[in-house]
C-alpha cells in the first residue's frame, strides 16, 4: 500500500508541475498582445536645432540678406497675430473702423485659454487698447474678441486671414485661428514659412501704427480698475536688448517650437528677421538677434542704392460692409 500510494503522489505531483509549467513559461515570456496594444511614442514636434526655417530681409527692397530652409513649413503658433494686426490697422486705415471704437467681450471670446488678460462676458474696450493687449500680452481672448467685432465670427475673420495671404503670395501658408493656439479635435495647425512671414512683416511695417504696438514693452490693462488690472509684459525679449529693434511677435506651442519675426533699424536702414520653430526660447533669441547683425553687416557692404520711392501697400482684397 505504500509503494502504490508513493507512486500515486509522484505521478499526481508530476501533473501538477505539467500543467503549471506553460502559465509560468508564459509569465516569463513578454506578452505579444501588450506589446500590440502599448500606444505608440507620442510625437514631440516639429521644432529643430537652432531653427526649422529661417531669413533675413532688407526691409525697404524685400531682398533676402540671409536664407536658410526659408521654404519649410511650420507652425506660426502667437506670430499669426500680426496677420491680425494687418487687416485690423488696414481697416481702420480704410474708415470701416477708428481706434475708438468699443470691442465688446462675448462668452465665446471670454473662454480662450492660453496667454490672456481674462476677459469678461460683456466687457467692452477700445479697438486701440485691445491692439495693445494684442501684441504685447499676445492675448488670445483679445484676438477673439477682435475677429468678431472686424468680422462678425472668428471663422469669418480666418477667411480674411486667408485672403490677406493669398493677395501677398504667402503660398505656403494656411490660417485656421485666430490666434494660433493648437488646434482642437477636427481643426488643423496654421502652416507658414519663414520667407511668408517676412513678406507679411514687410507689409505691416508699410503701416504707421505697427511699430507703436509691437515696440511697446509694458502697459497696464484695465488701469481704471486695480482689482483687475493685468500689467501686460512683451514676450520679446529682444526689445531693449538688440540695438534698434522696435518689434514684432514671438510665438510658442510646444509642437511648434520658439519662433520669432523681428525688425530693427539703424542707420536709416531696416532688416526683417524670421526664426521659425527652434527647440529653445533662448537659441531662439541669441540665433535672431545674431541675423539681425548679419543683415546689417550685409547691407553695410552692398553698394549704395539709389534712392526709391516707399512701395505701395499691396491691394486689400474687397471684403464688404463694416460689421
Amino acid at each position: 500500500m505504500n509503494r502504490i500510494a508513493q507512486t500515486l503522489l509522484i505521478v499526481g505531483l508530476a501533473g501538477l508541475i505539467a500543467v503549471a509549467q506553460p502559465d509560468a513559461l508564459a509569465a516569463s515570456r513578454p506578452s505579444s498582445k501588450k506589446s500590440a496594444a502599448a500606444p505608440a511614442t507620442k510625437k514631440r514636434g516639429i521644432a529643430q536645432n537652432p531653427y526649422l526655417g529661417a531669413i533675413v530681409v532688407d526691409a525697404a527692397t524685400g531682398s533676402v540678406l540671409f536664407e536658410d530652409k526659408a521654404d519649410a513649413r511650420g507652425y506660426p503658433a502667437s506670430m499669426l497675430k500680426l496677420m491680425d494686426l494687418l487687416i485690423i490697422l488696414e481697416k481702420i486705415e480704410q474708415k470701416q473702423f477708428t481706434m475708438q471704437d468699443q470691442v465688446p467681450v462675448s462668452a465665446k471670446a471670454s473662454h480662450i485659454g492660453g496667454s490672456r488678460v481674462w476677459l469678461a462676458e460683456k466687457e467692452s474696450f477700445t479697438m486701440d487698447e485691445m491692439l495693445y493687449a494684442l501684441m504685447i500680452q499676445s492675448a488670445n481672448d483679445v484676438a477673439a474678441a477682435l475677429a468678431e467685432k472686424i468680422a462678425g465670427t472668428t471663422d469669418a475673420f480666418v477667411e480674411l486671414m486667408n485672403q490677406r495671404a493669398q493677395a501677398l503670395r504667402m503660398t505656403g501658408t494656411v490660417f485656421n485661428s485666430v490666434h494660433g493656439l493648437p488646434p482642437g479635435a477636427g481643426q488643423q495647425h496654421d502652416v507658414t514659412t519663414a520667407r511668408d512671414f517676412a513678406l507679411l512683416c514687410r507689409e505691416l511695417l508699410k503701416h504707421k501704427d505697427t511699430l507703436r504696438y509691437t515696440s511697446a514693452r509694458e502697459r497696464p490693462f484695465r488701469p481704471d480698475n486695480p482689482k483687475h488690472m493685468v500689467m501686460m509684459r512683451t514676450h520679446n525679449h529682444l526689445l531693449g536688448s538688440v540695438e534698434g529693434c522696435d518689434g514684432l511677435k514671438t510665438g510658442y506651442i510646444s509642437e511648434a517650437g520658439y519662433s520669432i519675426a523681428v525688425t530693427a533699424q539703424r542707420k536709416g536702414q531696416r532688416v526683417i528677421v524670421v526664426v521659425l520653430g527652434s527647440t529653445d526660447r533662448k537659441v531662439r533669441d541669441a540665433k535672431a538677434a545674431e541675423l539681425v547683425a548679419k543683415g546689417f553687416l550685409a547691407l553695410s557692404a552692398s553698394p549704395a542704392a539709389p534712392a526709391t520711392p516707399k512701395p505701395e501697400p499691396v491691394p486689400v482684397p474687397t471684403t464688404g460692409k463694416r460689421n
